[in-house]
């Protein structure tokens, strides 16, 4: 690394004391809510058998990828907000973008194999036990966290090898892509356009595959003869549909587009958006609403006490 830089500092969300007060009781709310929320998911689907076919088995990753992906950022940020401490060391920087990119990158996938994962249950349901067999399930899921983990690791190296020498203050409460290259002194156009393709392939891939399977759903839900099914497949995949559209439009617009058009304050609202809040709402959508995992939660409770 050619950097002359040691540490960086995030300018966080507020310095006003009355808001950084308020602001970090809020997040602090919503950062436990997600953890307790997503962990109850995790317990529920582990420790009952009703629950271990494919769909409870992708969702599980996915609450396991909701943990990971605010605790990335929000510890840090709640420690600026309440401490005022916004230093954060250059090996901390990188590590916080690599596993960041990681988690969402896989979230990404995982969303795609989601939605065939429904497709194939909804529009040829006789053949959903052996299409979507455990062994396939497990294939996938490990594929989304693999090409997950190497596509972090791209986007890591492109940014972390450039040359820091000026400012340190990086416009975002976390290190992120768009604000690192724009602290940059030395070019950064062949890593932006890198960065572009890759994210630009691999984003519309997937949500093209997670588009298409939902297309198919709702002509498959269209076509069912009882109105009260159609309102209740309706709901649940419009549900679903809402939160996949918040994040892949959010992530997208995050990294694909050039650093030219990075607005700081803007920036820090869409991040919000699928850092903090899908986290927050995958639980209570995807799961919480379910009838089977409430009567299993009930289940897992009356054990415990």
């Amino acid at each position: 690394n050619l950097s002359t830089v040691s540490e960086f500092v995030l300018v966080g969300l507020s310095d006003a004391p009355e808001v950084r007060f308020l602001l970090f009781a809020l997040f602090l709310f919503i950062y436990v809510a997600t953890m307790a929320g997503n962990i109850t998911i995790l317990i529920a689907v582990s420790t009952d058998t009703h629950l271990h076919n494919p769909m409870y088995f992708f969702l599980s990753n996915l609450s396991l990828l909701d943990i990971l992906c605010p605790t990335i950022t929000m510890p840090k940020m709640l420690e600026a907000l309440l401490l005022e401490n916004k230093v954060i060391s250059f090996t901390g920087c990188l590590f916080q973008l690599f596993f960041l990119i990681d988690v969402v990158g896989t979230e990404i996938f995982l969303l795609a194999v989601m939605a065939y994962d429904r497709y194939v249950a909804i529009c040829h349901p006789l053949k959903y036990l052996n299409t979507m067999s455990m062994k396939l399930c497990a294939h996938l899921a490990i594929g989304t966290w693999v090409v997950g983990f190497f596509n972090s690791l791209l986007h890591t190296s492109l940014i972390f090898t450039v040359f820091f020498c000026d400012s340190n203050q990086v416009d975002q409460y976390y290190c992120d892509i768009p604000p690192m290259l724009d602290l940059s002194c030395s070019s950064t156009d062949s890593r932006e356009l890198v960065i572009l393709v890759v994210a630009g392939v691999l984003g519309s891939a997937a949500f093209v595959i997670t588009l298409v399977s939902y297309l198919y759903i709702l002509l498959a839900i269209l076509s069912m003869k009882s109105s009260e099914s159609r309102h209740k497949a309706f709901s649940t995949c419009g549900s679903h549909l809402t939160v996949v559209c918040l994040f892949y439009g959010t992530t997208i617009y995050t990294y694909v587009r050039p650093s030219s058009t990075y607005s700081p304050q803007q920036d820090r609202i869409v991040s919000m958006l699928y850092g903090i809040l899908t986290p927050l709402l995958n639980p209570i959508i995807y799961s919480l609403r379910n009838k089977e995992v409430r009567c299993a939660l009930g289940r897992v409770i009356s054990q415990v006490t």
